[in-house]
């Protein structure tokens, strides 16, 4: 029941979403405003991590099988992208490189700012013993 519970909560999210698009006219997939509708969710503690870690941890151990329907598209839309195909893989490739770099400098700052914190912390916990 606790799945399908967990299940339910991502689905009605997802249906939000895809309201939220098809109503609104945003230029955004329904999927995207899902994920994002659920970050805020869980940011803001309106649901909790528990309330849908089973199913989340399900998804990602089995993300690989939902790229298989992607991969057949491509596969039998391939003659009509064969003409743009090096395009598209210069396009994946400096894409790749930006995310690469993107989420390297984040990762840098998100650490600096943690250890700034902890060593501020460090500093007023050695004030207030003294």
């Amino acid at each position: 029941m606790k799945i399908f519970r967990e299940f339910l909560i991502i689905l009605v999210l997802y249906f939000i979403g895809e309201l939220l698009a098809k109503t609104l006219n945003i230029p955004i997939p329904g999927n995207i405003i899902a994920m994002i509708l659920l970050f805020l969710s869980l940011c803001t503690g309106i649901i909790k991590v528990e309330k849908v870690d089973t199913i989340s941890n399900f998804f990602l151990d089995h993300l690989a099988f939902f790229f298989i329907p992607a991969g057949v598209g491509l596969m039998n839309s391939f003659d009509s992208i064969k003409s743009s195909a090096i395009q598209i893989v210069i396009i994946c490739i400096v894409t790749t490189i930006i995310v690469m770099a993107v989420t390297g400098i984040v990762v840098q700052f998100t650490s600096n700012m943690l250890s700034k914190r902890k060593l501020h912390k460090e500093i007023d916990d050695n004030r207030k013993e003294a």
